[in-house]
């Protein structure tokens, strides 16, 4: 399935898409052939396609009556969709920041058990994304209204984003090991970053204007969480896993709802 020799060339869209859902989702896709896996591989630009569908159902979430059911409906709907293979990420490569020379940290990826700093890496992230929905979903930030569009296209952008990220790192990152994550790294270069940076633009172009500073910001916390997580972890692991693309995903998920939260109500 690693296999990158027989699989070069442009991709077909439609192949390429269904690997994206495949791995970056659990919404059953008929098709899962290799081909469809070696398409989405060499198409980085599925990435924010698939963030907008899974931001676009999980925002619904917010059209429920309270703040505390919009929150529980969005980690649903988030994880129910998504998966929590992007969770595992983020709990691996938490215990392996844990630990203390690189021999260590490499064998914290491969160890299922789950230490402290997975646990406090899961805790704490899923606290803050939480925090995050209850804020857009109160309606109120700073002491202005966020109205519930605005909310909604700050979730969608957050989901854009977070998968923006995972996208800049198969571009511009190179596999740190053989694996099915890092399987999606290496195959292109930066200039596939264009076709993801214009698929990304629509999220922030719709109405109301006022709302542009923040969906913008959103969009790009999930790019500036990829590069630090990568300048903080290649040093020592040599490059992207997928657990780095997962804790990529959910960190820069949980930042981009609180950068569009923060740049609504003081921008």
């Amino acid at each position: 399935m690693t296999d990158r020799a027989d699989h070069s060339g442009p991709a077909r869209p439609i192949p390429a898409l269904r690997g994206a859902f495949t791995f970056l989702t659990r919404v059953p896709i008929p098709g899962g052939v290799p081909a469809d896996w070696h398409a989405f591989r060499r198409s980085p630009w599925t990435f924010p396609v698939v963030g907008s569908g899974l931001g676009a159902v999980a925002g619904l979430a917010l059209l429920a009556p309270s703040a505390w059911s919009a929150a529980a409906g969005y980690l649903l709907a988030l994880y129910l969709l998504g998966g929590v293979t992007h969770a595992d990420g983020l709990a691996d490569l938490g215990d392996a920041i844990a630990a203390h020379d690189p021999e260590r940290r490499r064998a914290a990826l491969d160890d299922a058990a789950l230490g402290v700093g997975g646990a406090l890496a899961l805790g704490v992230t899923l606290v803050t994304t939480t925090l995050g929905v209850l804020a857009l979903a109160t309606g109120f930030t700073g002491g202005q209204s966020l109205a519930g569009t605005t909310a909604y296209r700050v979730v969608l952008a957050a989901e854009v984003g977070a998968k923006a990220g995972m996208a800049l790192l198969a571009c511009v990152g190179r596999p740190a090991h053989e694996g099915l994550g890092s399987a999606v790294v290496g195959d292109v270069g930066p200039w596939s970053l264009l076709p993801v940076a214009v698929l990304s633009v629509p999220v922030v172009l719709a109405p109301p204007a006022g709302a542009l500073p923040a969906l913008v910001a959103a969009v790009l916390a999930g790019p500036a969480v990829a590069l630090l997580v990568y300048r903080r972890v290649s040093p020592w692991l040599g490059g992207v896993s997928g657990d780095v693309l997962g804790a990529t995903n959910e960190l820069g998920r949980a930042v981009a709802l609180h950068v569009g939260v923060v740049v609504w109500a003081f921008g």
